[in-house]
């Protein structure tokens, strides 16, 4: 009988054994409250942007975009390529600088593959005088500074010849150049330069017609300054709006969207009317 007892005795002890290597231990609840993480790194947006004012009103949405774990980091041009194509090529995310039209024809003559997600700011173009005050007081075979690019070289045309100074094929549209010109009566010589460079050559010059940019950069008023002006109301304020672009497939970008609604926020467009005395206007 001991025997057996003790027998059945050491079987219990193997099954209770066995069945506690089985469980697995209860949780520590003790320490169920995790330790706080460091916070993600930041996704950074590189943004090419002309000086003024495209800079400027970028400026004022880094602070909302840091909010929402977005570096925001701007990158000063100053020209109308290289913005471009280091968005075509990856080096920038994001562009702000030009109208729809500039960048159909750079697209068109590029090969690119740039779109544009949003329109921002207007700025109106201008005739500015140089060595000649008004548009009445032109002499005879006077010089007009032009931008060279086919775009903005056109708008310049069209503006001259909205003021009677010259007529232009109507067929020519947005593409007409000097060549375009079919009646000249004052025999206007055309000086065809980079847009950043027009505002250079005030002093040996008649007339200039400058992007709003460029002549704010130089210390012109539009509203004050301008010998002729196109109209805020215009199809123009449509047509030459200045966008933001990406590279086609980046439109849905969470990080370009946002700064798209930081830049479409009431906050920005008081900030426009109140810093530039209409030489730039909110499109949005």
């Amino acid at each position: 009988m001991n025997k057996k007892f003790f027998a059945l005795v050491l079987a219990l002890v193997l099954v209770l054994s066995l069945t506690a290597c089985g469980e697995k231990a209860p949780a520590d609840t003790s320490t169920d409250t995790k330790a706080p993480t460091e916070s993600a790194e930041p996704t950074v947006l590189k943004v090419a942007a002309s000086p003024t004012p495209h800079a400027e009103i970028l400026a004022q949405v880094k602070d909302v975009l840091a909010e929402q774990g977005i570096d925001l980091q701007i990158h000063e041009y100053g020209d109308y390529v290289v913005p471009n194509t280091a968005v075509e090529e990856g080096d920038e995310d994001v562009n702000y600088f030009q109208h729809q039209p500039y960048l159909d024809q750079f697209n068109e003559e590029n090969g690119t593959h740039l779109v544009s997600v949003a329109a921002i700011h207007y700025e109106p173009f201008g005739i500015y005088p140089c060595k000649t005050d008004s548009l009445e007081a032109l002499p005879d075979g006077a010089t007009v500074a032009v931008p060279n690019d086919a775009t903005n070289e056109a708008r310049a045309l069209q503006l001259l010849a909205s003021n009677g100074l010259i007529e232009i094929d109507p067929s020519a549209g947005l593409k007409a150049t000097p060549n375009d010109i079919t009646s000249n009566p004052k025999n206007l010589q055309f000086v065809e330069l980079e847009a950043a460079m027009v505002p250079n050559v005030t002093t040996e010059v008649d007339i200039a017609a400058i992007n709003g940019n460029y002549a704010l950069q130089a210390g012109f008023s539009s509203a004050n300054d301008a010998i002729a002006l196109e109209d805020a109301d215009s199809e123009a304020a449509q047509t030459y709006a200045n966008i933001i672009v990406v590279k086609e497939g980046n439109e849905n970008n969470p990080a370009v969207l946002a700064l798209v609604e930081a830049l479409k926020s009431d906050a920005v467009r008081d900030y426009i009317n109140e810093t530039y005395n209409n030489n730039v206007l909110p499109i949005f």
